[in-house]
């Protein structure tokens, strides 16, 4: 009886254990939800409390209106998809080529992925700043682009050819046999097989650049070119007053992007999965 009852007692806790690390990460999204809806006195309060007394919408007005959230939106979306194109596009040739061509480049590179990843970018902001002037591009959304795709890409690369290297060799060899030629393999056979190491390099990239803060703040100037991170930074006063009921409905909505982009792609995960293992 014991026996049967201690496998039982293990799943109970590590369900137990899984929706307390649920809640965990849920708690600050939903604190930030009731900030959105609470009053200037209920932010004020001594006791604050998860549910508001009274819900308002004027924090989501004021954002809206005094921050200019649609433009910055905009802007953020067309630098996260663009440079998710730039480092898909790059990384899947290049993860490529060190997944399948042992040579002594292949080591090296990889550990200067990893050296390039723990490097502070502090460091390269003012040379990146001078060689991005040289071509007009400091106050420019491309410049930023190529910035955020650069930034991005070590990682992206890493991905892709752990991806690519879990691929059978067999399944390349046929389409060898078959008379394909290496970039046949690698759109016919080889890509399909990669859609799940695809949408989550895509995933990381995307959410990598939207979110992104420092660079933006270097290189743009123009009020018509920011971001969304620099927006919600204005929330933020000179002396350190936080505007805190605007800033948590500004927020709010700069999550929905990256969450609707997540539930999209998602789907595309699931379906690469299950492709994979079909094939497989």
């Amino acid at each position: 009886m014991s026996v049967r009852a201690h496998p039982t007692r293990t799943r109970t806790l590590q369900y137990v254990a899984l929706a307390g690390y649920l809640a965990f990460l849920a708690f600050p999204l939903l604190w930030m939800l009731s900030t959105a809806f609470k009053t200037s006195r209920e932010l004020t309060s001594i006791a604050p409390r998860l549910i508001p007394d009274n819900p308002t919408l004027a924090n989501f007005g004021d954002a809206i209106e005094r921050a200019d959230l649609v433009l910055a939106g905009a802007n953020s979306l067309k630098v996260a998809l663009a440079t998710t194109v730039l480092v898909v596009a790059m990384a899947l040739p290049a993860a490529y080529g060190l997944a399948r061509f042992k040579t002594w480049l292949r080591p090296v590179t990889l550990s200067w992925i990893l050296v390039g990843q723990v490097f502070p970018v502090i460091l390269v902001a003012i040379p990146l700043f001078l060689i991005l002037d040289q071509f007009s591009l400091t106050d420019s959304l491309v410049g930023l682009t190529l910035v955020h795709a650069v930034y991005a890409l070590p990682f992206g690369l890493w991905m892709l050819q752990g991806y690519i290297t879990a691929i059978p060799r067999d399944v390349e060899e046929a389409g060898a046999v078959d008379g394909a030629s290496r970039f046949r393999i690698l759109v016919s056979i080889v890509l399909p097989l990669l859609r799940p190491g695809v949408v989550a390099t895509s995933l990381f990239t995307f959410i990598s650049s939207w979110n992104e803060f420092f660079f933006a703040l270097v290189l743009i100037q123009d009020p018509d070119k920011v971001t969304l991170p620099l927006t919600l930074g204005r929330f933020v006063g000179a002396e350190g007053q936080v505007q805190l009921g605007a800033l948590a409905a500004a927020s709010l909505l700069a999550t929905v992007p990256s969450l609707v982009f997540f539930m999209l792609i998602q789907r595309r995960l699931t379906s690469g999965l299950l492709s994979g293992a079909v094939k497989g």
